[in-house]
């Protein structure tokens, strides 16, 4: 008997499942949205409350869902509530101003 032919068994590990990759898009989009948001607020009139609403919708729920990207959804929520301070007052200024001249 020859032991130099002598093979062990190989033996595996059985594989874990894995889980499958959390989805970042609505973190994505609530950061794309609250910058934009931001960027927008002392320009355009009305878009970016719509902007900074959506981003505080979807970056709460993407928390509140524990998705990925939990960076990027705070950012969103943060970037989008600091975006509709500025829009607001625009608003109500506007809306102030144009009552005040009768319009």
């Amino acid at each position: 008997m020859d032991n130099n032919n002598f093979q062990q068994p190989i033996y595996q590990q059985p594989m874990m499942p894995q889980e499958p990759p959390k989805s970042m898009g609505l973190a994505i989009a609530s950061m794309v949205l609250g910058i934009l948001g931001l960027l927008l607020a002392c320009c355009v009139p009305y878009l970016p409350v719509l902007m900074a609403l959506l981003a505080v919708i979807l970056g709460a729920v993407s928390l509140a869902k524990k998705l990925g990207g939990t960076g990027m959804a705070v950012a969103g929520l943060v970037c989008g509530i600091i975006a509709l301070i500025p829009a607001v007052i625009i608003i109500v200024t506007g809306v102030a101003f144009f009552s005040a001249l009768g319009l």
